[in-house]
């Protein structure tokens, strides 16, 4: 995943840029960058930040950088923003993107003329090169940036800087969201929107699909107006967003509550206390409590003094055990308890399944879980949700293809995405003996859509049932 900041100032840009774009660190863990644009030209820094905060390692640059204008990232892949030099001038760019059609765009490019691309460590073209160079193919800026919005597959969003100003550009079906806040002197621009509230901002608007506009210090001007079709992500409402934040006027955790509500209203077990997991599940979990009437309590707790953000290695048996670590088991308030477990979702299970064991082990009764969304039966095309690296990494998938001897057609997953069919039902089931939760049941997709509360058509749900 990833998120963005920019800023354009009257005055000096850095200060909100710098506590702008950390608050976008729960959206990506491996880099993170920003560049400003002032009277002596552009400045710019990329760290990695893996092993440390984005503060921590932006200090001395923010205290050393000057400017009016900036953009910046938190990025879990490429190195970003990048300087280009171009016959559009320079400009910096950076972006929140899942491109599925690299291969083909870069043969094209070369065919084409253009000389070469630089690999990243990974052997991978970073992506926002991919972008700065399709937007280059074009005579201007803005033709550019709505060729490349058009051309690649997957999702896109673009800020991009130059002496005139930020440009914004959202992904043409919306999927991830650009929100634009205004104070005196100054306009901004963000994926998250209370990033900039404490900086004394106020929204000024969120743009469409596939809009563009450009940002300076005075005004915030729309170059290409939006389309009326919308895909966002549901699952910012689910797990991405923070708690605080609001997607196309809906809040984050207003929504988990509604969720958790919705399960509750479904379920026939009586446990003794309802739990959410740390920290998306929580909210999911209060929701669930508040409907029915089962007391809220937190037998895990997150220990934020050294785990105080989402990072996580690439090595999935040490994010398991990083998952783990994260969280202090009180036990005291598990010891002869029927617990109702819920979680933002169930991806490998492989965490779940240890925490139930744990649970067991430290003397509950019962352990009852309750993800709050339905199973993830489809990789995501567009957004980077997780590192799975193949649908057979999905739990569901496993069992699917084990309960049809390997015979897994489109037509047999439909009837696996149907709450109320017998295969779902026997999916549920199996995927409960093997992870050994005393109950299973997720939540069901039509009460999600509700608890989002915005037109269905407009919202992303491929993950859950195929339907792009």
């Amino acid at each position: 995943m990833g998120g963005f900041f920019g800023v354009a100032s009257k005055e000096d840009c850095v200060f909100d840029l710098y506590f702008g774009i950390d608050y976008h660190s729960h959206l990506g863990t491996r880099r993170a960058g920003m560049v400003v644009y002032g009277d002596k030209g552009f400045d710019r820094a990329i760290h990695n930040i893996e092993n440390a905060p984005f503060r921590t390692k932006f200090d001395k640059d923010m205290q050393e950088m000057k400017g009016r204008y900036g953009i910046g990232c938190i990025s879990d892949y490429e190195p970003q923003p990048l300087l280009v030099r171009s016959q559009h001038g320079t400009y910096a760019i950076t972006t929140v993107s899942k491109i599925n059609n690299t291969e083909e765009i870069v043969e094209g490019l070369l065919k084409d003329g253009y000389s070469h691309f630089m690999e990243m460590s990974t052997g991978e073209i970073n992506a926002t090169e991919l972008v700065a160079a399709l937007i280059n193919q074009k005579s201007n800026l803005i033709e550019g940036i709505d060729y490349a919005l058009s051309t690649i597959k997957g999702s896109l969003s673009i800020m991009l800087l130059n002496s005139n100003g930020v440009y914004l550009a959202r992904d043409k079906e919306g999927r991830t969201p650009i929100v634009v806040g205004r104070k005196e002197g100054s306009f901004c621009a963000a994926f998250e929107d209370f990033s900039f509230k404490n900086l004394g901002y106020q929204t000024y608007k969120e743009l469409g699909p596939g809009e563009i506009n450009i940002m300076t210090h005075d005004n915030c001007i729309m170059l290409k107006g939006p389309s009326e079709d919308m895909k966002i992500c549901t699952f910012l409402w689910v797990y991405y967003g923070y708690p605080s934040s609001s997607y196309e006027g809906v809040n984050v955790e207003e929504m988990r509550y509604r969720c958790g509500a919705a399960m509750a209203r479904r379920d026939n077990v009586k446990p003794d206390i309802v739990a959410g997991v740390p920290d998306s599940g929580i909210a999911h979990a209060v929701g669930y409590a508040n409907e029915s009437g089962v007391p809220f309590s937190r037998p895990f707790i997150k220990y934020t003094p050294t785990w105080p953000r989402s990072f996580m290695p690439t090595i999935q048996s040490q994010r398991d055990l990083i998952a783990k670590m994260k969280l202090l088991a009180v036990e005291d308030l598990i010891k002869d308890k029927s617990m109702l477990l819920i979680d933002d979702s169930i991806v490998r299970g492989t965490q779940l399944r240890e925490t139930t064991e744990y649970l067991f082990n430290s003397g509950a009764k019962e352990v009852h879980i309750r993800p709050a969304c339905p199973p993830l039966v489809y990789g995501c095309k567009y957004l980077n949700f997780s590192r799975s690296s193949s649908e057979m990494e999905l739990i569901t998938r496993r069992v699917i293809e084990r309960l049809e001897n390997g015979n897994v057609t489109d037509e047999v997953l439909s009837e696996y995405t149907n709450p109320d069919s017998e295969k779902y039902k026997e999916m549920v089931e199996e995927i409960r003996k093997e992870l050994h939760f005393t109950s299973l049941q997720f939540n069901r997709l039509d009460d999600m859509l509700e608890a989002v509360g915005i037109d269905k058509t407009k919202l992303c749900t491929y993950c859950w049932d195929g339907k792009e």
